[in-house]
């Protein structure tokens, strides 16, 4: 499992690529989004397209993620679910709590202030 991460526009985007399973990808993904936090963005993306493989581990890490965030006063989002993702989330009644989108332009537009 690898993780880039990348910033736009003053938005954190996170990028993991293969599994997200207990014992590896689980914990990288907590390390990159507490690495963001640290450094002081309130403002995160995951972007899942390149997972491959979610485990219950890797759904725990990303509600752990989405709870620190918003405990902060920041914000996490979601995008570009592969359709093994978004049915578990679906499942879970997951979708409820992420804002979930498409692709990163919706992702980043929801940011914009309402006009």
């Amino acid at each position: 499992m690898k993780i880039s991460v990348r910033h736009r526009e003053g938005v954190t985007i996170v990028e993991p690529k293969g599994k997200v399973t207990i014992g590896e990808g689980d914990v990288m993904l907590r390390d990159a989004v507490y690495e963001a936090i640290n450094a002081g963005s309130n403002k995160i993306l995951i972007n899942l397209k390149e997972v491959s493989t979610m485990d219950s581990s890797g759904i725990g890490e990303l509600v752990a993620a989405y709870t620190t965030v918003t405990d902060g006063g920041g914000t996490l989002k979601l995008y570009n679910l592969p359709p093994k993702i978004q049915d578990i989330l679906q499942i879970t009644q997951l979708v409820t709590v992420f804002d979930l989108f498409d692709d990163e332009e919706e992702a980043m537009e929801s940011y914009k202030p309402a006009q």
